[in-house]
Parts: structure tokens; C-alpha cells; sequence
């Protein structure tokens, strides 16, 4: 059959998302997404129309959901298809981009594991899987239509940042709150966020747009905006410390306009960060979430002209004596040239390759190092966090270190760079931070205080570089218990007349 479902979609989006809205919403161009949406159930079969008139036959014919031992989270998934009779592996999960097969780019956003023990309302999937189509040579958005929403740079600092089993709280539990949204994590009170699309505000805090409140994805919430773009898509932008007084209910607002200031309010958990969700409706007919990494990864790259990023998420859980599996496969370069894969592991010892499977011992929170360069000589770098459970205690994560820094952009030799640290499970002890350039470490104690919102929850410090390089900063905390928390950061530092636009 042909799938038309996101044409359909669109026309009913334009002509119901702005009904009763003011005069100055007429404004706000109406346009629709370049790729195509399916959910199918393993064994059927459709046929869907892309934006350029091509029709794509795609087969849904297996689904493999990968599990953690401790709480059967699912991580990631691998689906078989066949598309236009060409046989295609899949893999699905955080951090991926579409692939090109076929003759076309498809990419999976979700697969009906999330819904187990998940919380179904975030996707509106009521099939095995949700499947997206673009052309092969087709961005996965209508040029200049989005950008970064935060003044900082790409993966700054420690975060969730895509669709993963959260690990939080005070104790383990069976029932596992999967992620919806990206999201970036950012200095508190200190890093503007603005708005990624051209678009009208819908809800500001508590106050919600009328004809935005019923079955529309809004929820009143004093940290929280959601902006209305062209797409009819719904952004919701939450844990803001502050709102920026241009965002008033019903006004227009440009891409880039301030939209907040990041802070940790909120269901936030207590770490500083932006939650970015867009909200669409589905082939279901319910709302749910669009995910968003390859479009931000595109409106990075196109706004910065950024050539080489390392990822080495998402994080990952295991119990001592067991192997973690970090995988760099996900990091990217603009034209295939990585050529070297190497981790520094907490021990100091190092394993080349993009993946690789050290052996953990002792219960604890641990950061490995990735690098990796490309044949043009740039080096970037990410890190893998790895909490180790003790086998005698499945009920309790171990203690965990978040940690920023501001600026994370165009830092230059001399530049007065703010870092922050929040302790999580932690019980005595004090951060000692080695800021990787030779200087004297330097401690901090965050704040005893464990309420998510504590206005002290953070310790700050601040340091400059006098050299150029890349610097690798890095903090560590030991438990009551002896449990050790560890937690780094890059730093890229010019000279004072350089700007390297391809640096993160």
C-alpha cells in the first residue's frame, strides 16, 4: 500500500495547529519534513512515497533488542528489512545517524522495547518499530530551518544527551525510565539556550497559548517553554534557571533568539542541563517524540563547519568482574577519514580500536578516555562512562561525578574558564582536579546538600591555560566506602589569534 501518512499529517497540521492563534502567528512559514515515517510489526510489508516522488518497498523481517544483565534495559537494537528487495541490517539506538542503503537514508528511532517497561506516552508507537525515509542525497532537514540551541560547543560535558535507560536515584530499580529527547548538559546559570527554528510560543512556565493545552504536548511547569515552528512541530525546552522576557505567549520568535539561560530546575535530577524534545504526531495518530540527534548533528555541523567528533556513549552499566564493551563507532568525520581509534583507560593503560572490552574489577564510576584522529591530522575526543555495581549490592548505584566547563567554544591561551562539579551517592571525600597542563591539582567539596534544586549543589572554580593544545581535565571523589568517582572533560585551547571553526 502507499504510505502517505506524513503528507496527510501535514495538511491536518496546517490547518488545525494555528486556529484562533493571533494575526502575528500567520507569519510563521508552514513547511513539511523532507523524510517519511512508518511503524510497522515484524512480517509487514508497505510501500512509502518519498519527498522526491521515489517509492521505497520496505519489509520489516526481524527484530533483535540488546539487554543489560542487571536491569534488562534495552541499549540498542538490530533490525532486519528488506528494502526494495535489498536485504539491510539496521542498528538502532542513541547516537545513530541515518544510513544510506538502497538508494535512500532510513534510520530507526524506536523499537517497542522502550514501551516494556518504558513509558509508552513518549512515543505514541503502538508497532514493533518507527522507521524514517529520506532521498540518498537529501538533508534530513530543509536547509537553515534549525541550529543549535545552546551557545556552547558539540558533547561539552557529561549527559545523557539521546534515548537511554536513565540510571538515577537513590536505589536500583526493576522499572526503567528510558529517555525521550536530547539532553545537553551546560554550565548552570551560565550558558544561553536559543531558539533552534523560527517559531511561536505556545507556553511560557506555568501559562499555556489557548488552542495549545488540549491534546497538544504542552504541560504547564515553571522551568519549561515550548515553541510551535513551521513543521507544526511542538519544542520543548525545560530546567531553565531563568526565561527570557522576549518569550511571551503568542509573539514570533527568530531562530537564535534567547529563549533561557540552563539550569538544573525542574525534574532535572539535580544536574544542570537542557532538555530539547520535539514533539510531532505519529503514524499512530498520537503525539511523540521526533528524535532529534541527526538533525542536531546536522545544524552543528552546518552552523560551525565542525569536520571530526569522537562519541563514546552511551554509558553503560556492569557488575565488577564483569567486561564493559566501549564502542567509538559512532564518532563521525565529514569526509570517512578517521584513522586512528585509541582509549585511555583510568589505569593509564591504553587499547587501540574503535571498540574494545576491559575487564572491571572493582565497584566504582569510571571514565575512559577515547581519541581519535583523522588523516588531516585533527584529534577529537569523548569519554565512556562505566558504572561498576558491587555483586553484593544490585540495589544501589555506585557514587557518580557531573562536571562542566563554560567556555567550551573558541577558548583561547589565558581565557578564564569556569568548571563546576556536583556529587551524586557520595559520602565524604572531596573532588581533587587535575586540569591536565602540569599545574598544582586543586579541590572542592559540592554541596552535602542532595536536594535536586539546592542553589549550591555545584562546586565552581576556574583555571587558565597559558599554553595552546588539548587538555583533558579530570576529576576524581572517593566514597565513605572506598568507592572511586571519576569524571573528565575536554578543553581545545588556541593561540590567541587562531579560530578553528572545526573544533567542537
Amino acid at each position: 500500500m502507499k504510505h502517505a501518512f506524513s503528507l496527510i499529517l501535514f495538511s491536518a497540521i496546517v490547518g488545525l495547529l494555528f486556529t484562533g492563534i493571533a494575526a502575528t502567528s500567520t507569519a510563521l512559514e508552514a513547511h513539511a519534513p523532507l523524510f517519511r515515517v512508518v511503524d510497522l510489526n515484524i512480517g509487514e510489508t508497505t510501500s512509502i512515497t518519498l519527498h522526491d516522488d521515489t517509492t521505497v518497498s520496505i519489509t520489516f523481517v526481524a527484530l533483535e533488542e540488546h539487554q543489560e544483565r542487571v536491569r534488562q534495559a534495552v541499549y540498542g537494537s538490530t533490525l532486519q528489512l528488506k528494502v526494495n528487495g535489498n536485504c539491510v541490517a539496521l542498528d538502532a539506538g542513541p547516537y545513530r545517524l541515518p544510513i544510506t542503503v538502497a538508494g535512500i537514508q532510513i534510520d530507526c528511532t524506536v523499537t517497542k522495547g522502550l514501551n516494556t517497561a518504558g513509558t509508552p506516552a513518549f512515543w505514541g508507537l503502538n508497532k514493533d518499530a518507527r522507521i524514517r525515509l529520506w532521498p540518498a542525497d537529501s538533508p534530513l532537514l530543509r536547509p537553515d530551518t534549525m541550529i543549535y540551541p545552546v551557545k556552547q560547543g558539540w558533547n561539552a560535558t557529561r549527559t545523557w544527551f539521546d534515548n537511554e535507560p536513565v540510571h538515577g536515584g537513590a536505589t536500583i530499580k526493576k522499572a526503567i525510565y528510558y529517555h525521550a529527547g536530547m539532553d545537553i548538559g551546560a554550565s548552570e546559570g551560565l550558558v544561553e539556550v536559543i531558539a533552534a527554528t523560527d517559531a511561536l510560543v505556545v507556553q511560557r512556565g506555568m501559562d499555556v497559548l489557548e488552542g495549545h493545552a488540549e491534546d497538544r504536548p504542552t504541560s504547564p511547569r515553571g522551568d519549561v517553554v515550548y515553541l510551535l515552528d513551521g513543521r507544526g512541530w511542538y519544542y520543548r525546552y525545560s530546567h531553565l534557571k531563568e526565561i527570557a522576557p522576549n518569550v511571551q505567549l503568542g509573539t514570533l520568535i527568530k531562530q537564535g533568539d534567547p529563549v533561557g539561560i540552563v539550569g538544573k530546575e525542574g525534574a532535572s535530577g539535580g544536574w544542570s542541563h537542557l532538555h530539547f524534545e520535539i514533539k510531532s504526531r505519529q503514524p499512530s495518530g498520537k503525539w511523540g517524540t521526533q528524535a532529534a540527534f541527526g538533525f542536531l548533528h546536522e545544524a552543528y555541523v552546518n552552523e560551525f563547519g565542525l569536520k571530526l567528533y569522537a562519541n563514546a556513549r552511551p554509558a553503560q552499566m556492569i557488575v565488577a568482574g564483569e567486561r564493559a564493551i566501549l564502542d567509538g563507532s559512532r564518532s563521525w568525520s565529514a569526509d570517512d577519514s578517521i584513522v586512528h581509534y585509541e582509549w585511555i583507560l583510568n589505569d593509564g593503560s591504553t587499547m587501540p580500536g574503535d571498540i574494545v572490552s576491559p575487564a572491571y574489577d572493582t565497584p566504582g564510576s569510571y571514565c575512559e578516555t577515547l581519541k581519535l584522529s583523522d588523516q588531516h591530522g585533527n584529534t577529537a575526543y569523548d569519554f565512556a562512562y562505566v558504572m561498576v555495581l558491587d555483586p553484593d549490592d544490585l540495589t544501589h548505584y555506585a557514587p557518580s561525578l557531573n562536571i562542566n566547563h563554560h567556555p567550551s567554544r573558541n577558548i583561547k591561551v589565558g581565557d578564564e574558564i569556569t568548571f563546576k562539579v556536583r556529587a551524586f551517592g557520595m559520602k565524604g571525600g572531596t573532588e581533587t582536579w587535575d586540569f591536565g597542563d602540569g599545574s598544582v591539582p586543586q579541590s572542592t567539596q559540592s554541596s552535602k546538600d542532595t536536594k535536586p534544586h539546592a542553589p549550591d549543589g555545584y562546586a565552581e572554580l576556574t583555571h587558565r591555560y597559558a599554553q595552546p593544545g588539548d587538555y583533558i581535565v579530570t576529576v576524581r571523589r572517593s566514597h565513605a566506602n572506598g568507592q572511586l568517582a571519576t569524571a573528565k572533560t575536554w578543553v581545545h585551547v588556541t593561540a590567541q589569534e587562531q579560530r578553528q571553526r572545526s573544533r567542537p
